[in-house]
């Protein structure tokens, strides 16, 4: 099999450090025998951002930069549309216009940049969903969180133990764009402006509910301090604030390291960590604070997506 297997990120410059050190992560692991191309979706990228991370490509994995300014007019900074309570970034959203974007593609895979491979991309690519829209895999990080379970339940309407982390998709290209996704997207955020939490996580939920294959919950693997870290992780997703480049003691922090010291960025990357002060952890405290009390408030308003769903409002794909 010589087909060649696209992998797509979204960032903007601030994440370049992090995303080189998934790169270097996905490289290392990657087969010689098969053919890979990570396909960069980014917001004002600098040249010598670009050169850089280029130094990373391989013969049989290579890079492709390419600029996304279209169609985000409505992604404005609002408190619905940050992710974290604290953070907005147009970069969240790009991974709804992929399918779109990239017609020449039938599949593929999207991930986030918090993150490293610690097993061959081609895997979970070759992952057989069937006719489902997307492959994910369950988000544990809120199953202990019970404000967040209830938001899911009361606000996405998606029962806690069916609710995706949106940070690792294996795509259906093909039947995305056949049902639509960033038109149905487009439509929903510019007549409802749903409050979120976790916009782009939520409404994909919310919109791919009962067309979501579960993944192998290897390939998403979580810092989380109420359970034991996995044994054998394929993928491990510093998801919300467990950033190994703010943090001292993060579970499978060593792994990011490892390849943190292949990116060509580690200068950068122990900058930030030896810059990430008291006053920066504290806020990062008040900001999940906000997250799980927001999480409590936001099933309390009249415009969810469950209570429009159960309206007869067309949500779900």
């Amino acid at each position: 099999m010589n087909r060649e297997i696209p992998i797509f990120f979204t960032i903007d410059e601030s994440y370049a450090p992090y995303l080189a050190t998934a790169l270097a992560s996905a490289i290392h692991h990657a087969s010689p025998a098969r053919r890979y191309r990570a396909i960069i979706l980014h917001q004002d990228l600098a040249e010598e951002t670009i050169r850089r991370l280029q130094a990373l490509e391989t013969e049989n994995f290579k890079l492709q930069f390419e600029p996304m300014q279209t169609n985000l007019e409505a992604l404005d900074d609002r408190m619905e549309n940050r992710l974290r309570c604290d953070y907005f970034t147009l970069t969240i959203y790009y991974r709804l216009f992929i399918p779109a974007m990239f017609p020449q593609y039938d599949k593929g895979i999207y991930v986030d940049s918090d993150l490293v491979f610690t097993a061959d991309p081609a895997e979970l690519f070759d992952t057989d969903i069937g006719d489902k829209l997307v492959g994910a895999c369950r988000d544990l990080s809120i199953i202990d969180v019970p404000p967040l379970v209830a938001y899911t339940q009361d606000a996405v309407g998606i029962p806690a133990g069916d609710y995706v982390n949106s940070g690792v998709l294996l795509m259906n290209l093909a039947a995305l764009r056949e049902a639509a996704l960033e038109t149905h997207f487009l439509r929903l955020l510019t007549t409802w402006h749903f409050d979120c939490i976790a916009p782009d996580q939520d409404y994909l939920n919310a919109m791919c509910c009962g067309r979501i294959f579960f993944l192998d919950p290897a390939w998403d693997a979580m810092p989380n301090p109420n359970r034991e870290p996995m044994e054998n992780p394929k993928l491990v997703h510093y998801n919300l604030f467990s950033k190994p480049w703010c943090y001292d003691g993060i579970p499978y922090g060593d792994l990011f390291w490892e390849y943190a010291a292949k990116s060509g960025f580690m200068e950068e990357i122990l900058a930030h960590k030896r810059g990430y002060t008291t006053e920066k952890m504290q806020a990062d405290a008040t900001c999940l604070s906000l997250l799980v009390r927001r999480g409590s408030e936001i099933p309390q308003g009249e415009i969810t997506f469950r209570k429009l769903f159960e309206k007869g409002e067309a949500i779900r794909l």
